[in-house]
């Protein structure tokens, strides 16, 4: 199918000769003897060449050209310019124009005038074409690299959670074994201590699940004007009987000057009851020296507020420090699931914060919270 081109010329023989040059090149030719013909032609039919005189009484050419660009920008235009007129040709090229030609016309410089403009549609016809394809394919391989990690996150997950099984599942059959034993040999402290070890881990299979259930669950922040302190001060009063069953005290080290802000006390609060339970349990095994958890609060010029919950543990080795946010990965050996500090990551960062470790082997460990605030209340 013959590429169209519309002549657009006030002078009949213009239109005659420009006509049959253009259709020896191997063009279908539309004429039209005004701008408003040429207007007329290009709302009914699709014409990606426009060859235009410039001078024409009525709408001239640049006139035309400044409207066939608002409304068919992707046609290209040749603009036709008397000899020495070289401000309008530039006007033109400035106003989108694709080329131009001067009077008195020559075939040659016609028909090159044309093979360039054919050049420009289809150049850009395949850039067009090309980045369809490549915005289809980096869609594509965007959805195929999301499915990949996500498949290598549910692995590492399921990976990490067969190896916490598998510990509890050791642990189980450690206590079978000593009761196997007390039964054969019906030793009374053997049945004691097998029964003790299965409880333990039956206790810790129990934690486990309601652990996995509270980590899956949607995360729902519902920021409300409190005082900052009011956690902190809960979760001494509900943990102050764990901490003391284990010889451990708690202390509150709050700063009483921090307004009162908007943040969520109730994700706080369950962030503060993990952070300090695991702290009581670092220090009960303490055989000299005082056991203490210290929950402490600061301000941050009304722009967020810090938690942070220190004990007087054995600590954390740099190499474990690092590590103590994956899943499932826990210091507490039989006692812990690895879930309390990750899930306690995801709550923090759903309220737009921020937590760290910081610890030492033999110096105790601290964990840190800042949760911003959206307000304060004067």
């Amino acid at each position: 199918m013959l590429e169209k081109v519309l002549l657009v010329d006030d002078e009949d023989g213009i239109r005659t000769v420009l006509s049959v040059a253009i259709a020896d090149a191997g063009y279908e030719v539309l004429t039209a003897g005004n701008g408003l013909e040429a207007l007329d032609i290009l709302k009914s039919t699709e014409v990606p060449l426009i060859v235009s005189d410039i001078k024409m009484p009525g709408m001239d050419g640049l006139e035309l050209l400044k409207q066939v660009k608002r409304d068919w920008p992707d046609s290209e235009v040749i603009m036709i310019t008397g000899h020495g007129d070289m401000q309008s040709a530039i006007e033109a090229l400035r106003m989108g124009a694709g080329d131009f030609i001067t009077k008195p016309l020559h075939e040659n410089a016609l028909e090159i005038a044309l093979d360039r403009a054919k050049q420009k549609i289809q150049i850009r016809d395949q850039l067009r074409e090309y980045t369809e394809n490549l915005e289809h394919l980096v869609l594509e391989k965007s959805k195929e690299l999301v499915e990949a990690e996500r498949m290598a996150a549910v692995g590492q997950t399921v990976a990490s959670m067969s190896h916490a099984i598998k510990n509890v599942a050791g642990g189980l059959e450690g206590g079978m074994f000593v009761l196997e034993k007390g039964l054969e040999l019906e030793n009374q402290e053997y049945l004691r201590q097998g029964w003790e070890m299965v409880r333990r881990d039956v206790e810790r299979i129990k934690n486990l699940a309601m652990d996995l259930l509270d980590y899956a669950k949607p995360v729902s922040i519902a920021p409300e004007d409190c005082d900052p302190n009011a956690p902190a001060r809960q979760v001494r009063d509900l943990l102050i009987s764990k901490a003391e069953r284990k010889g451990v005290k708690i202390q509150l080290e709050l700063d009483e000057s921090i307004p009162v802000m908007r943040i969520d006390p109730k994700a706080i609060h369950e962030c503060l009851t993990n952070l300090v339970s695991n702290a009581i349990d670092a220090c009960q095994d303490l055989l000299e020296g005082e056991k203490r958890v210290v929950i402490k609060t600061s301000d941050n010029g009304g722009m967020s507020v810090r938690y942070e919950v220190k004990d007087t543990g054995h600590g954390i080795a740099p190499e474990i420090l690092t590590k103590v946010f994956n899943s499932f990965f826990t210091t507490k050996g039989s006692r812990g699931t690895g879930i309390g500090l990750m899930a306690t990551k995801k709550l923090v960062k759903e309220m737009g914060g921020s937590i760290m470790a910081n610890s030492g082997v033999g110096e105790g460990a601290t964990f840190t919270i800042t949760i911003p605030t959206a307000h304060v209340v004067t």
